[in-house]
Order: structure tokens, then sequence, then C-alpha cells
């Protein structure tokens, strides 16, 4: 059900941008009369069209985007959510929300009582990486989940990839991503 309700679109903005002026960009942004007739939005009844009306109240956050390897996963292995051969751990099925949780992943990344629920802590999990990770793991109401990790990190890295910039900082060498993620709310 995500391939229907997740979209990639990309506006151009050629003014100086500074961090802090964030809600002002984005409330500028979703009261553009170009932007009100193309953006696309999902309605009530589940239908896709342009979101047709202004903001008029913005909430901005600003999303942590500073992890730039895959290794960032390497510890679902280490700490048997995923096997060396790359299966996810099966469980007893569990409920939260409208999610059925049959396998360690969806646990870990669900439920604050699991037992591996704090091999991310607080920061890494609001990092950009890990939300996307999150999203693609869990997916729609009508997801079916894989029994591999491969195809999360995959899919994973390539949307990355597609969203995000990095650059080599030349102090220290080392690659640091120079796009700012914001999360949206509007009404």
């Amino acid at each position: 059900s995500m391939q229907d309700y997740f979209f990639v679109q990309y506006y151009s903005y050629d003014q100086i941008f500074q961090v802090y002026q964030k809600n002002d960009l984005v409330m500028d942004f979703l009261q553009d009369p170009a932007v009100i007739s193309t953006i696309k939005v999902v309605g009530d009844n589940g239908t896709v069209g342009p979101v047709g009306m202004a903001a008029g109240k913005v909430e901005v956050t600003e999303i942590p985007c500073s992890v730039t390897s895959m290794t960032f996963f390497d510890r679902l292995t280490d700490q048997d959510v995923v096997r060396e051969s790359g299966h996810i751990v099966k469980c007893f099925d569990d409920f939260y929300e409208d999610f059925t949780i049959s396998d360690e992943l969806r646990k870990m990344l669900l439920l604050e009582d699991s037992d591996n629920y704090e091999m991310y802590n607080d920061a890494e999990r609001q990092e950009f990486l890990f939300l996307l990770f999150k999203h693609i793991c869990l997916g729609g109401a009508v997801c079916q989940y894989e029994d591999f990790i491969e195809p999360y990190l995959t899919t994973t890295k390539v949307i990355y990839k597609d969203l995000v910039s990095v650059r080599k900082d030349p102090a220290t060498q080392k690659l640091k991503v120079s796009s700012i993620i914001l999360k949206v709310k509007a009404w």
C-alpha cells in the first residue's frame, strides 16, 4: 500500500536560507499558489490529489541527519535481531496499534519494553536514516514483511542516497550531510 502513498516531489528555492528561518520557509512554501496546486496529499477517503488550499499553521521540526553509513545497522546482527545469514529472528505474535509484530525487528522498532529497544538510544532513533529504515520496515496497512534484512537495508540506502546530499568536510576529510531534513505538519 506504500506505493500509492509514498511521494517524492522536487521544488526549487533560489533564496538564501538559514535553518532558523525554517518556519517562515515552510509557511511561505505551503502558501505558494504553484505548490498548493501541485503538492500531493492523501485525503481522508484515501484518494490522492493536490492539497488545494494554503496552510494556516505549520509545525516544523529539524530531523538530525548525521549518520552516513549503513554500518549503523550492524548491531541488528550483534544483538540477535537478525541472524548472521540475514534472516530476521521470529517471535510470537504481538500487537501494537495497527501492527502485527511477528519478529524481533518490528518488536525492536515499536515496543519500548522489547529486550532490544535500547539497542538504539533516543538520539539515534531520531536520525533520518533510522526513521527512513523504520518506515520501510513497517510499511503500510497491507505490507507483506520480508524474512531477510537485506531488502530493507537496500531500499533504505537507495532512498536515502536519493534524498540526501553528502560532501567531504575539508578539515576532517569525513563525509558530512549537507542536506537539511525537516518534518512538517500543516493545518
